[in-house]
């Protein structure tokens, strides 16, 4: 600078002004040089290291450029230049530096937490590349990150600017804590429960849940900070607070999907007036049927025996222990079940009798199908009911269904 002045001051025209036009020049230069660096870190640093990125075998990396990391980094270089070449060139104006350093450092600042933003932004997205996203999401810990970011860089900016220390209105702050609770409550507590939710694995992105209370019944889309979004199986999205997920009760059906097996929980219901004991046409009928006729004999065999020993008097059906057509039915049932290629043989596999209704004898049945798609689930519950109605008659059998239009005008007619 003094060299710059003493040029200037050889002149008698300007040398009155040696001083002022020193800064000017110093100034220009400045101001050339951080055209120079930002130039150099754009088109030079940047650029290079998007090739570098684009060679790489990993496509993860990729983000980090289409997130603009580098392009945000590559703005300090200018800012630097002004931050360290400033106060040389401006010595003359203390006032005047002081101030432009201030800025420099303020727009350091906020160069600073969009880098810091952009890398959060990458970070996450390639958090979602991996499997393990599904089941602990990290969106709402990220916007945690960068409201903490944002404020940390508010408090550094009108420090810098006031140039007064931090803690000064971090104190000033907490006196307003109160009435920040209460204007940010909403915001509060869906941290509290977006953490919760991620901490305990509640409910992941993907996962098919059920709150009947909002409407929803779908899969996740997104859980944010403050709201989660489903999309609805009648392709609609409703957005719910994140904090009805913790204070109300939800179905998350991901359990289904990790065990492999959908649960079949529906009853047929039988007449209990066409119930009766297997005489001898019936026996031999129903002894024809493939899945069972190992088990008839068995159980002839073994009901044989036992009303021998017990000296049974067999002229009636009654005394002793005979089989009925219910009975076998159930057991052609679950013979059946068994031998079918959709439903899991390692899950539950039940054919119980429940309590008698004014609707007859429910049979119902309890199994999983191999097949969690809901598509295929809802094929093989029909096909597997088909076939069960069909098959009652066979066992002389009637379902019970109440009476309708048909059943009053075969009435009338006789």
């Amino acid at each position: 600078m003094q060299a710059i002045q003493d040029f200037f001051a050889q002149f008698p025209v300007v040398a009155d002004y040696a001083t002022l036009l020193a800064v000017a020049t110093a100034v220009i230069g400045i101001a050339v040089l951080a055209f120079l660096a930002n130039a150099v870190t754009r088109r030079v640093i940047v650029v290079s290291l998007k090739r570098i990125v684009a060679q790489t075998p990993s496509t993860r990396d990729d983000i980090l450029v289409e997130r603009g990391v580098f392009q945000r980094l590559s703005q300090f270089a200018p800012a630097l230049v002004i931050y360290a070449l400033a106060p040389i060139a401006l010595e003359a104006y203390p006032a005047l530096a002081g101030f432009i350093t201030r800025l420099c450092l303020v727009y350091m600042i906020a160069v600073g937490v969009l880098f810091a933003d952009g890398l959060i932004n990458a970070g996450l997205s390639i958090y979602r590349t991996f499997s393990i996203s599904r089941q602990f999401p990290i969106t709402s810990f990220a916007q945690v990150a960068k409201l903490i970011l944002y404020f940390l860089a508010f408090i550094s900016a009108i420090s810098v600017l006031l140039d007064r220390s931090p803690m000064t209105f971090i104190a000033g702050l907490s006196a307003l804590a109160a009435v920040l609770m209460f204007v940010f409550k909403d915001l509060i507590l869906g941290l509290v429960s977006g953490i919760q939710l991620s901490a305990n694995r509640m409910v992941a992105v993907g996962d098919w849940i059920e709150l009947p209370s909002y409407g929803v019944d779908g899969d996740v889309m997104e859980i944010a900070l403050t709201t989660v979004k489903v999309r609805n199986f009648d392709k609609t999205i409703t957005t719910l607070p994140t904090q009805a997920l913790i204070n109300e009760s939800f179905k998350n059906w991901r359990g289904m999907t990790e065990t492999g097996g959908r649960r079949i929980k529906r009853s047929i219901f039988i007449d209990v007036s066409s119930i009766r004991f297997l005489d001898d046409a019936l026996l031999n009928r129903v002894s024809k049927i493939q899945y069972i006729s190992d088990y008839l004999e068995e159980k002839q065999r073994e009901l044989g025996e036992y009303n021998e020993t017990k000296g049974i008097d067999r002229s009636s059906l009654v005394n002793g222990r005979h089989l009925t057509n219910v009975g076998t039915f159930r057991a052609y049932i679950e013979a059946y079940l068994k031998n079918h290629p959709k439903i899991s043989k390692s899950l539950t596999l039940l054919v119980r009798q429940l309590q008698s209704t004014e609707h007859g004898l429910p049979i119902e049945l309890y199994v999983f199908t191999n097949d969690t798609n809901w598509i295929n689930y809802e094929g093989i519950q029909a096909d597997i009911f088909d076939h069960i109605f069909a098959a009652a008659p066979e066992f002389d059998l009637r379902v019970f269904q109440d009476p309708t239009g048909a059943d009053f005008r075969a009435l009338t007619s006789q």
